[in-house]
């Protein structure tokens, strides 16, 4: 990309080059942070950081800091969508290749085809293949084979009986191991927690489970979520099924491996600076994080607290539509979903755009690889031919955001894994230890301005959007990016590409509004491009909308790595 364009003199956002570490300098470079002379390492980690450019800065903005849109009366009890507006028939598809889905696996229950122990024993099957694969595909940390032949067994007993508790029952579902879930323990990516069993599922498993939801097992992730590559040293490298030697990217790498790869349609995932979206869009499928507050974050692992959002991952819209509806809704348990207007999805399946204003900040758009770019602009010509009105927009301080969102959580997960600094710190990823020493040097002033950024970024989007329904960009500026050789086992630090896989998803996170990533095409190399849209608070049907069409007008292409679970049937 240029310079600052000229038109939008307000546009900030930096590209940036930074050192790549790996091998033994990112050994050495570990050693020097941790070590005696990190104080005179931090300034330079400061600065590259950008945390002292925004300490220079004067915001007087009150700070926020928890991004909650919703001020009536709180919710008294559980709300949840009831099944019978669950989405009921598919989607339109595009030319290609196409994903099973839920409703696929319904009616195959339904006219006897298959039953979901029969599915239980091929996803099992094609998760153990998966692990004699060269390299090996890393998808699941646990699976219990005979808690899942259990629950199996009685969704067949249901769909014998007539009984199916909903569309979803005994269909194939994972779930990050970010979330308890009955019997697993919950590592969140380390070698150290998780060493029991939890002793209740979270919210959404729980949800997941009463919908009849035939839950695989806990998820691959990158570790603690302070990553968005899928990277893991203690449990392995989770691989793209779109080329095995490229990044998942992450933190909820597992859950969209498990879904681009055919274990599952849908699957569960955490987002707390794009972990949904990104990996989504590496994979080639879809995946959302709806407004703060929207899904329970109760029995999550508490990364984030200002920005975690629990969410699906989707092979089809009509999956990803599903998988929100059984999840969404005030929790009790959760105080923070208690902030929020009943939950629906009407009009999500509109058959065109008229009406919808989309917003396009040009120089942001435009700030990504060029096949991305020319793919995302494809697209929009495709909405635009069903009725969209393209409108120009502009958004200031996006440079401010992006800082204040890596200190945002940066602090709040070192904070949370303080109790077992001591004792485990050493256990920990090298790019984890970067992560955290870093985040060891961020200040209380500093939290409080990125708060204060918060503030100033909530009303810039509200100004946006009061002028547009949606506002577009890519999903990441670069396609899934190669696994060095190098970074095998010890890892890497690549600030510089980080910076471009998360160039437009930590806004989202920021002011806690809904986001989406679907696909939109594929680099000369076969790899997904997505595309996100973000929404006004609580319009995640419009988010849907939008993907829906975008399904329609794609080429959709088979991973090299895929198991035909339903096919074989």
């Amino acid at each position: 990309m240029s310079e600052k364009p000229s038109l939008f003199p307000e546009y900030d956002l930096r590209s940036v080059k930074l050192p790549h570490l790996i091998g033994w300098v990112l050994r050495l470079f570990v050693r020097l942070v941790e070590g005696p002379l990190q104080g005179l390492l931090a300034p330079s980690l400061l600065k590259s950081a950008g945390v002292s450019w925004l300490r220079r800065q004067v915001f007087r903005d009150h700070p926020t800091f928890l991004p909650i849109w919703y001020t009536d009366r709180p919710s008294a009890a559980d709300e949840v969508i009831p099944r019978e507006k669950w989405p009921q028939g598919e989607a339109a598809h595009g030319a290609g290749f196409r994903f099973p889905g839920v409703l696929d696996y319904a009616r195959a229950y339904r006219d006897g085809q298959t039953t979901p122990v029969g599915i239980a024993e091929k996803v099992l099957a094609a998760i153990e293949k998966s692990e004699s694969l060269e390299p090996q595909m890393r998808t699941f940390v646990a699976v219990n084979r005979v808690d899942v032949l259990g629950q199996a067994q009685l969704s067949a007993q249901r769909w014998k009986n007539g009984e199916p508790l909903s569309l979803l029952d005994g269909v194939p579902v994972a779930v990050k191991d970010e979330f308890d879930m009955l019997p697993y323990g919950t590592t969140v990516g380390t070698a150290f927690l998780g060493k029991e069993a939890a002793t209740a599922d979270a919210a959404i498993v729980t949800r997941m489970r009463s919908a009849g939801a035939l839950l695989l097992g806990k998820c691959n992730m990158h570790e603690v979520g302070i990553g968005v590559t899928g990277y893991n040293a203690t449990h392995g490298i989770p691989r793209n099924p779109y080329h095995v030697d490229h990044y998942t990217g992450g933190s909820s790498s597992g859950p969209a491996v498990a879904v681009a790869s055919g274990l599952c349609p849908l699957a569960l995932g955490a987002d707390g600076g794009g972990s949904i979206r990104i990996p989504a869009a590496f994979c080639g499928v879809l995946g959302i994080k709806a407004t703060f507050g929207r899904v329970s974050e109760q029995g999550a692992f508490p990364l984030t607290t200002s920005m975690g959002h629990s969410g699906p991952i989707a092979a089809n819209i009509e999956d990803l539509v599903l998988g929100y509806a059984a999840i969404a809704g005030a929790d009790a348990r959760d105080p923070l979903s208690l902030h929020q207007p009943e939950p629906a999805i009407d009009g999500w399946n509109h058959a065109d755009l008229k009406g919808l204003r989309l917003g396009i900040y040009p120089p942001w758009l435009e700030h990504a690889d060029g096949e991305i770019v020319a793919a995302c602009q494809k697209m929009i010509e495709n909405f635009t031919e069903q009725g969209a009105e393209i409108v120009e927009i502009s958004i200031p301080d996006l440079e401010a955001a992006r800082i204040a969102h890596t200190i945002t959580i940066a602090s709040e997960i070192a904070q949370v894994l303080e109790p077992y600094t001591k004792e485990h710190s050493r256990e920990h990823g090298r790019d984890v230890r970067i992560n955290l020493a870093l985040a060891g040097r961020f200040t209380s002033r500093d939290y409080l301005q990125a708060q204060r950024v918060r503030t100033r970024l909530m009303g810039h989007f509200a100004a946006a959007l009061q002028k547009v329904d949606l506002i577009l960009t890519p999903a990441t500026a670069v396609v899934a990016p190669p696994i060095p050789p190098g970074a095998i086992p010890n890892g890497e630090s690549d600030l510089t590409t980080l910076m471009k896989i998360m160039r437009f998803s930590t806004v989202a996170n920021l002011t806690g509004l809904p986001a989406i990533s679907f696909p939109v095409g594929y680099d000369a190399d076969g790899l997904p491009i997505g595309m996100q849209a973000m929404a006004a608070a609580w319009q995640e049907p419009l988010l849907f909308r939008l993907a829906r069409i975008a399904q329609g007008r794609l080429e959709r292409r088979q991973p090299r790595v895929y198991f035909p679970i339903l096919d074989e049937a």
